[in-house]
């Protein structure tokens, strides 16, 4: 015992230099966190998992004394002894019924609580930081590892405070009657140590494995389910099929070793426990034999032995319990803690505005530059183009423009009518209404797309940037007009129809510049014209990236964005260049 004693401290130091215990710290800090928010309620549910096992051990105590009267035929306390039974059953039930209403209320709660704080600490987070994650893993954790958090912030800690009870509650009943018995019953006590010593040890890697490929799992259906369309084109059904499999099989292979791993200490563990309970029953006969206890005292020995090997089992299974709860801090605290767009103060602009960009630089790493030297002037209420070639950075431009990336060097700066200059980020973000490439529509109805942009737009305010977008004449045909539901992606639209809606969710904002990256491309050349003119008439700023002569023709400027550089062009230049 003693060697073993010293290989745990061991084990403990050397995980205290890998810095897992540490890490096992700080993320149960920050679950508990989440505890002391509602730690009324915890502590309510503590109270009362502590009373229904108190009433457990009244009401075994109960049945000892009634079987001995039953046995002795001592009829004159039997019909207290039944009394007794009776209430502590039932209100054993009572609050085995309260604490289970209370648990799923106080989980709920709990599970927002986490949810809303992870929610608003990735929503803020930095753009180019967080796009790092795919879609499907930031689902898996959203769900799955808040989940678990959540779970742990309600129920470890109780769990914990109430089975400790329980074993020394029940121990010292047992101590009571025999001292020799609560000894038998204790003999588990050093398996369950070093079964949780095995597991402290087994438990966070294969939860950390089973994350990142249930995560993987993930990511993969859900990138298949959203291009679709796609991969339908190509004809590749079969080949990801088998990408699924191979990481089923990877799932599959994962969950079984651990399984091996767990048959093995149960079975290990079992023995044991099976080899304690012969000793107790032997022990209970003999003690029985002698007429040393009455059989009722017996009974509840047994009774009480199973209950005492069963609070430590719970005991043992809140080690991987807590481990789990770890990984999956871990994995949200990674999110939380993602480096935050900075904010100072949101500009009160005024009027139509020019925007301004010089000396820019900005690259994904020290090794590759994307942009360099980039001068652009977006005069107020005028049209600007930027072409050239796909990947050269005109989409990195327009995400810049909406502080999503921030350049390297160079200033990018908003000026109003006043002449004021407000530097370009996240709080002159209102500022902007951005139309990216591809169909942005959600499901639900016509309105609630629009009011997206602008919640509190009034409905004929609606109507006018569906007029001005050249989308009113097909939504006032549909059989609800703007109330009409579509489906996710569109569905149910053209693909120049759901452009439209994107063109007049963005004028349902109001902003005074406007980004538009190859949003006109599935317009026919008048309906293009027009839709680009009433951008013109409402005096809006727009900076557009387009390969259509159409679109170029209409622009006051026009810029070309070719190997990291950006250079203004006139039309005769470009129309030679496509």
């Amino acid at each position: 015992m003693a060697k073993s004693g010293s290989e745990f401290v061991r084990t403990l130091r050397n995980k205290a230099k890998d810095g897992t215990l540490k890490n096992l710290w700080a993320d149960w800090k920050w679950i508990w966190g989440f505890s002391r928010r509602r730690w009324g309620s915890v502590v309510l549910y503590t109270l009362f998992g502590i009373l229904s096992s108190t009433l457990g051990l009244v009401a075994g105590v109960v049945g000892k004394y009634m079987i001995d009267a039953i046995i002795a035929m001592d009829l004159s306390r039997l019909g207290m002894y039944c009394v007794l039974t009776i209430i502590s059953a039932v209100l054993g039930v009572a609050f085995q019924s309260l604490t289970s209403r209370f648990s799923a209320k106080l989980s709920i709660d709990m599970l927002g609580d986490v949810q809303g704080k992870v929610f608003s600490e990735v929503i803020h987070s930095d753009w180019s930081a967080l796009s790092k994650y795919p879609t499907g893993e930031l689902l898996n954790r959203f769900s799955g590892d808040i989940g678990t958090v959540a779970s742990c912030a309600v129920s470890w800690l109780p769990g914990v405070i109430i089975q400790s009870f329980t074993v020394l509650a029940t121990l010292g009943v047992i101590l009571y009657y025999d001292p020799v018995m609560a000894l038998i019953g204790c003999a588990s006590t050093p398996l369950m140590f070093l079964a949780s010593r095995s597991l402290l040890r087994k438990q966070r890697h294969h939860n950390q494995r089973m994350r990142q490929v249930s995560g993987d799992m993930s990511a993969f259906q859900s990138e298949t389910f959203r291009n679709m369309d796609t991969l339908k084109s190509f004809g590749v059904e079969e080949q990801m099929e088998r990408k699924l499999q191979q990481r089923q099989d990877d799932y599959r292979d994962t969950v079984l070793r651990y399984n091996r791993f767990t048959i093995r200490t149960n079975i290990w563990l079992t023995a044991m426990g099976t080899a304690v309970q012969y000793g107790a029953m032997a022990y209970c006969l003999w003690r029985l034999w002698r007429g040393d206890i009455l059989f009722g005292t017996m009974t509840l020995f047994l009774q009480q032995r199973a209950s005492l090997s069963s609070a430590f089992s719970s005991l043992v299974s809140l080690v991987p319990t807590a481990l789990s709860g770890s990984v999956a801090a871990e994995r949200i605290r990674e999110l939380t803690e993602l480096p935050k767009e900075p904010h100072y103060e949101t500009p009160t602009v005024q009027g139509s505005c020019t925007l301004e960009a010089k000396q820019i630089r900005v690259g994904y790493n020290t090794q590759r530059t994307v942009l360099e030297d980039v001068d652009i002037t977006a005069p107020a209420g005028q049209i600007i183009a930027l072409v050239g070639p796909s990947g050269e950075g005109k989409t990195t431009l327009l995400r810049m423009l909406l502080g999503l990336i921030r350049p390297d060097q160079g200033s990018i700066q908003l000026i109003d009518e006043t002449g004021s200059r407000y530097p370009v980020g996240a709080d002159t973000r209102n500022c902007f209404t951005y139309v990216p490439q591809g169909n942005t529509m959600i499901a639900g109805t016509v309105a609630e797309n629009l009011l997206l942009a602008r919640e509190n737009a009034t409905e004929q305010e609606l109507i006018e940037a569906l007029n001005d977008a050249c989308a009113w004449e097909f939504v006032k045909e549909l059989p609800l007009g703007i109330h009409t539901p579509i489906g996710e992606n569109g569905k149910g639209l053209s693909e120049g129809q759901a452009q439209r809606l994107a063109i007049a969710r963005a004028l349902t904002r109001r902003a005074p510049v406007m980004l538009l990256d190859e949003v006109t491309s599935a317009l026919d050349r008048d309906t293009e014209q027009r839709v680009l003119e009433n951008l013109c008439r409402r005096g809006v700023t727009t900076i557009v990236t387009t390969h259509r002569p159409s679109v170029l023709r209409m622009c006051s400027q026009i810029y070309q964005v070719h190997n990291g550089q950006v250079h203004p062009i006139t039309h005769e230049q470009c129309d030679q260049q496509l």
